[in-house]
């Protein structure tokens, strides 16, 4: 018999093939895998959500360039963007940590007050967790539960053929920071005297390092009178998520290349690596922006929000996954972001 390497199905493909027969049993059951959180309703009319993530080292997280204080507040806060995709209000978490024995109290305490100020800036309460050795560096977990009413609740699968394609903030520049730290990483093993410059590039930097899940949009789009018809957040790439609503709602969707919102300091990076913006701001990944759906008769309430860009629209599943081009062409949407399990050459 031969045997299927994990690579060959992926990340999503993995869950899928584990999971394709669990049928759920309990009622108070909404809704379990395959969204940002599982859904479970509560005796006081609302939606509990529950997510979990684990960060590891070497694979999620380089601590040559990462401070440890950044991610603890990484780790929460990537948590939290899963509870904001919901279209929730993430209320605690527990943190599991898996310890070298390279790493000392000092060391631990540094990751955990930034854990705390994240948990501070989101209003969440650390109720829990675990610690254990690790024979292979720094493991992470955080799990975290949130609330939201019934009426409001966001999936990823209830987008409608001609809503509207919205994301929050803008795209690109946690990849783009990300490759400027990798960069500066290769120049230092081959000069250890060289002292990285990272001047100008602040903006790139906390992206990658210190990113922030947007609880700010969740509550402007609750001033705006706007429930999104489907949500997802923006951790694997835009073209990803944008190929995960469409495929889970059945549907096609066409994404606009003049839409894409870039910021300045991204689009003179990418110039810098020789790169193309849109490329980044399509497949960097790590943005923890939120991506969503809005019936047409939105798009005025959306527009009066400077946060939030309209970059497109869902389709019939027969006009597939395209992206217009500034030259007017049409192009297949393909997900090149980050992939669990990929071959490694």
């Amino acid at each position: 018999m031969s045997l299927t390497p994990i690579a060959a199905l992926g990340e999503f493909g993995l869950i899928h093939h584990l999971t394709r027969n669990i049928q759920p049993s309990n009622p108070n059951l909404a809704f379990g895998i395959g969204d940002d959180a599982a859904v479970i309703r509560m005796n006081n009319g609302k939606l509990q959500l529950v997510s979990t993530d684990l960060l590891l080292e070497g694979v999620h997280f380089d601590l040559t360039y990462t401070p440890l204080k950044h991610l603890g507040y990484k780790a929460v806060a990537v948590n939290v963007s899963d509870i904001c995709a919901m279209n929730g209000q993430a209320q605690y978490i527990t943190l599991s940590m898996g310890l070298s024995s390279k790493f000392t109290v000092e060391a631990v305490e540094e990751l955990f007050s930034g854990v705390l100020a994240a948990c501070k800036y989101y209003g969440v309460e650390l109720v829990g967790g675990d610690t254990s050795s690790s024979l292979q560096g720094l493991i992470l977990n955080v799990a975290v539960w949130g609330e939201v009413e019934e009426n409001r609740v966001c999936y990823r699968h209830t987008a409608k053929n001609h809503d509207l394609l919205c994301v929050s903030g803008d795209l690109g520049a946690a990849y783009l920071g990300l490759n400027l730290l990798e960069r500066e990483k290769r120049i230092f093993k081959e000069n250890p005297d060289f002292k990285p410059d990272f001047e100008g590039r602040d903006y790139l930097l906390q992206r990658q390092l210190k990113p922030d899940a947007r609880m700010d949009v969740v509550a402007l789009l609750a001033e705006a009178g706007v429930v999104p018809t489907a949500m997802i957040d923006v951790s694997d790439g835009l073209a990803s998520e944008c190929l995960h609503l469409a495929t889970r709602s059945g549907l096609g969707v066409r994404l606009y290349e003049e839409k894409l919102p870039i910021s300045e300091q991204a689009w003179k990076q990418a110039g810098e690596f020789k790169l193309e913006p849109a490329i980044c701001a399509l497949n960097g990944g790590e943005d923890y922006e939120l991506l969503f759906t809005i019936n047409q008769k939105d798009y005025e309430a959306i527009a009066q929000i400077a946060e939030i860009s309209v970059i497109g629209h869902m389709t019939d599943a027969s006009e597939g996954y395209r992206l217009m081009t500034k030259g007017e062409q049409l192009i297949d949407l393909e997900a090149q972001g980050w992939q669990a399990f990929k071959a490694q050459s």
